[in-house]
């Protein structure tokens, strides 16, 4: 059965406004809400833009039902164990609602502005790589030690324990040779954004070949897209700005019948997972209207 969720930008808003959206969509009946992780606006107009990890803090106080994810936190912007640290805190905040993704980062103005260094695609996917052995060994054991190249553990533990047993990880991205590999190798869950249904499919295909290199069965790691939704074009271009076109491809509009058919089209090229990408100005009817259109289950507040 597929999870309908909403992954909310941080850009050009307020906290207020954003937890409002939090519990609005809780109360909706979505199955998941996201953060993500920037401290620029992705849009790269503005550096106006909240922190991720405290953003997720905050998600798991003002919801009680919906999972709650990160698509994704960059590897380059917090030690995993950190991250590992935080995620913890935060299952014990949520009761036991969280997921951590990570990826390779890709937005290098905000490196550049923050010092931070941005090494070349290749070391950052190495980070990535080590980044979730790591994730995997201070949520899922009591003791991990681990020698890499970027990153190294000794004896290290993460108590108190997380309330899960086991935490999903993800990876976000949709490159073919290393995001899916390491998709098969580490993973529970892979999203991409803004791809068409037959792009998408193609890559599940590329990811289902990957698990199966590995010896892996591919229904272990859920497939999930983020899209964005415009029932205008004035919508979609003061939503994505100067990204408009970019992102058209994987972009939900016209008719109630033609959103669900093109759902319908994800879902069948292998998506168990479908996610709002809302960006501000919010229009929080669309999620009234969206939600009546899937038939979701409202919860009383």
């Amino acid at each position: 059965m597929t999870t309908f969720g909403v992954h909310i930008g941080l850009q050009e808003t307020t906290t207020s406004e954003v937890l409002d959206l939090y519990r609005k969509i809780d109360r909706l009946g979505f199955g998941w809400i996201s953060v993500w992780d920037h401290f620029y606006s992705a849009n790269l107009l503005t550096a106006d833009c909240f922190e991720a990890v405290a953003m997720h803090a905050a998600l798991a106080m003002v919801t009680s039902r919906v999972r709650i994810g990160s698509l994704v936190y960059s590897i380059g912007y917090r030690h995993p164990a950190v991250i590992a640290k935080a995620i913890t805190t935060i299952d014990h905040l949520s009761n036991g609602r969280v997921d951590v993704g990570l990826g390779a980062g890709w937005h290098e103005p905000e490196y550049t502005a923050y010092g931070i260094d941005f090494p070349s695609l290749t070391t950052r996917f190495e980070q990535v790589d080590e980044g979730l052995q790591v994730l995997k060994g201070l949520l899922h054991s009591d003791v991990t030690s681990f020698e890499g190249k970027h990153f190294s553990l000794v004896e290290a533990r993460n108590d108190p324990r997380p309330v899960q047993a086991k935490i999903p990880i993800w990876i976000g991205g949709g490159g073919e040779k290393k995001t899916l590999k390491l998709a098969a190798r580490h993973c529970d869950g892979w999203n991409v954004p803004f791809v068409s249904p037959e792009i998408f499919a193609h890559k599940v295909g590329v990811l289902r070949d990957h698990c199966h290199d590995v010896g892996r069965d591919p229904s272990e790691v859920r497939c999930t897209v983020n899209l964005g939704i415009a029932f205008t074009e004035e919508s979609l271009h003061t939503q994505f700005g100067k990204m408009a076109n970019y992102v058209r491809p994987g972009v939900l509009t016209g008719s109630d019948q033609e959103m669900i058919d093109r759902i319908a089209e994800y879902e069948a090229a292998g998506a168990s997972q479908i996610n709002l990408a809302l960006r501000a100005p919010f229009e929080p009817e669309t999620l009234d209207r969206f939600a009546s259109l899937l038939k979701l289950e409202a919860v009383a507040p």
